[in-house]
């Protein structure tokens, strides 16, 4: 640590425009910082893929464990709870005039000071977005290994590992776009996919009809198999709306003046966004759960065998989603590693370097991919730890923290209960989702 003591005001002026212009460099070539020209749809459907995980198509599942009444609650609550938050983020960007909040750990550093904000944010943070990168690259694979199944009934069957693989080779070449808005391509297709194969799965289980002797009670025969159902099916709500850990980093691409702040267009975006979301959710829980009861798998494109080429189309779908979702998680990930090479380890900003650290980053997501495909379960224990705080209530708790509202007042009362409801999501869902993991585990083989 170089000694603090201020040396002449003379000399101090130089070397301050020196490293003022090298952090400008950095911060010009750094994926979040480097453009600042989206439009406002772009923040619509940057969030719509984001938001839209391949989760929507467990939803019909976890109605059935979560029953009518709680899940009806549960989504629309989720629903209301996360577009508050969401805003709440999307206001904190620039509440200090003439800065830019432009990631969730720099907010989270003005709310909980320097050193345990990075704490508190950054863990939470990178198991989201690593983990929805491990679970996109399973689910890309069994989505493609699906597909070839459904096209080709005769063919040789081909390991789960390589259609992993395949997928991953789409990830080694678009990973080295530079920053969120030269994927803005890639996301316009993946959120037009999402609405796609979501309405899919809805349309084509009201053209099949409420199945013969459909049940609705739980599937579970003791009470401590459906309480555990019960649980781990709130977990999986809670991830079908954890768009949050990228919402910062998506506002840092809107161009932003005094008269116009970023948050106009971002809001705009968001709410546009919100509604796709719940077109794709609501119908697809709803109308899935209703059609087959709780017979109903955790896919709902598994229960919609037929007409094999609409369900195949669904199924390319969603590797086209997969594939926009796992660059707009991926994209804070590269945007950390990068600023702690360039910044911390002083290396030259380099496409060289940015070509090494995106190429690991790819392969070793692929390679655990791989190893634990029964991954999803995992998630929904890693998930509850993480994804309910990033989600629910770390925007509330650094809303109480920064802006300090009255006691008592409609804001306290309103994020203290988005706080408790989402420290029992945290609290509950791993437990659910551990109890899932070791029944799958126990008849499991590595790279089967």
């Amino acid at each position: 640590m170089v000694s603090q003591t201020p040396p002449d005001k003379a000399d101090q002026k130089p070397i301050n425009d020196e490293t003022l212009a090298r952090q400008k460099a950095i911060d010009d070539w750094l994926p979040i910082t480097s453009s600042r020209n989206a439009k406002w749809w772009y923040s619509a459907f940057h969030n719509v893929t984001a938001m839209v995980g391949a989760g929507v198509l467990s939803l019909p599942y976890a109605m059935s464990e979560l029953g009518w009444g709680p899940g009806v609650v549960v989504l629309v609550l989720s629903w209301v709870i996360t577009l508050y938050t969401l805003w709440q983020m999307v206001e904190m960007h620039e509440m200090v005039p003439g800065k830019r909040f432009d990631r969730y750990h720099e907010l989270g550093q003005h709310a909980f000071g320097e050193k345990l904000g990075l704490y508190i944010v950054v863990p939470q943070q990178l198991i989201v977005e690593v983990g929805v990168c491990i679970v996109y690259m399973v689910t890309g694979g069994k989505s493609l290994k699906k597909f070839h199944d459904l096209v080709c009934k005769d063919c040789k069957d081909i390991k789960l590992t390589f259609f992993i693989m395949i997928f991953a080779s789409a990830h080694f070449v678009l990973s080295h776009l530079p920053n969120f808005n030269s994927i803005s391509g890639v996301s316009l297709a993946a959120a037009v996919m999402s609405l796609s194969y979501s309405t899919i799965a809805w349309t084509a289980s009201v053209h099949k009809g409420v199945q013969p002797d459909t049940q609705y009670g739980y599937k579970a025969k003791t009470v401590a198999g459906t309480v555990f159902n019960f649980f781990s099916a709130l977990g999986d709500v809670a991830f079908a709306y954890a768009g949050h850990n990228v919402v910062l980093e998506i506002q840092a691409t809107i161009p932003s003046t005094p008269e116009k702040p970023s948050k106009g267009p971002m809001w705009r975006g968001v709410v546009v966004a919100y509604i796709v979301v719940a077109l794709c959710y609501f119908p697809v829980a709803l109308i899935g759960y209703w059609m087959y009861g709780n017979s109903v798998q955790d896919n709902i494109l598994l229960s919609l065998e037929k007409p094999t080429w609409l369900i195949a189309m669904a199924n390319m779908f969603v590797v086209v989603h997969v594939i926009g979702s796992y660059q707009i998680y991926a994209m804070p990930v590269f945007d950390m590693i990068e600023t702690v090479l360039v910044k911390k380890l002083n290396f030259k900003p380099s496409s060289l370097l940015r070509f090494f650290v995106r190429n690991i980053y790819v392969a070793l997501t692929m390679f655990v991919a791989i190893t634990f495909p029964f991954f999803g379960g995992l998630l929904g224990f890693f998930g509850g730890f993480a994804f309910a705080p990033t989600t629910y209530f770390l925007p509330c708790v650094m809303w109480l923290a920064i802006y300090k509202p009255r006691k008592f007042s409609l804001s306290w009362w309103t994020n203290w209960i988005c706080i408790i409801f989402g420290v029992l999501l945290m609290v509950l869902s791993p437990i659910g989702g551990l109890r899932q993991i070791i029944l799958q585990a126990k008849d499991y083989k590595f790279y089967s």
